[in-house]
């Protein structure tokens, strides 16, 4: 019989715990988290150009964070014609952007997990060769945690709605500096979370 030990944080320790507890066990890393990590690979591109860009860009750049990380089947005209400004400004950021949306078409049509094991090799290769410090990064933590992520893509579940709601709500509380009393901070959650 075998279990199924999804990580919500996943460290080298609680993989070798798992497997030293489990010895049967799938371990599975959820795919919100490691798509996570291609965003925070996207995000400090941005960064580090806004930081080269003159004072009105900067504050461009800094708008425009949202219209990066977005879906490009999501954007308007308007949208996708702001991102090519953005674009040409730096072509490092296009590269960031094209991986990040390779790596998304990846999760959405590999239906298992050795169609995942070729497709995720080759955007690892990629995102290596791609020049940007930021998502080699992200690739070499893809190779030191390959099976686990792999393994994500037999299982249909994920977590990232509960993941967000998790966030907003860790977000409520550092606006207001804590709640003193719980049943205004629970109505305040319900309230923003509806």
């Amino acid at each position: 019989m075998f279990e199924l030990i999804c990580l919500q944080n996943y460290t080298n320790t609680n993989i070798d715990l798992a497997k030293t507890y489990f010895k049967n066990a799938i371990i599975v890393i959820n795919k919100f988290h490691y798509i996570r990590h291609a965003m925070w690979a996207v995000e400090a591109v941005r960064k580090r150009i806004q930081k080269e860009l003159s004072v009105k860009l900067k504050k461009y750049f800094k708008k425009s964070k949202k219209l990066i990380l977005k879906r490009s089947n999501l954007l308007d005209e308007d949208s996708k014609l702001a991102l090519q400004v953005m674009f040409s400004y730096n072509s490092d950021l296009a590269i960031a952007h094209t991986l990040k949306e390779k790596l998304l078409k990846i999760t959405e049509t590999a239906s298992s997990s050795k169609e995942a094991h070729v497709l995720l090799n080759e955007w690892i290769k990629l995102a290596q060769n791609s020049g940007l410090k930021e998502f080699e990064r992200c690739a070499n933590t893809y190779i030191r945690y390959f099976n686990e992520i792999v393994n994500s893509f037999d299982i249909p579940y994920t977590n990232a709605c509960t993941e967000g709601f998790n966030n907003k709500i860790k977000v409520i509380k550092r606006n207001v500096f804590g709640f003193k009393n719980f049943d205004r901070f629970r109505n305040r959650i319900l309230h923003c979370c509806n």
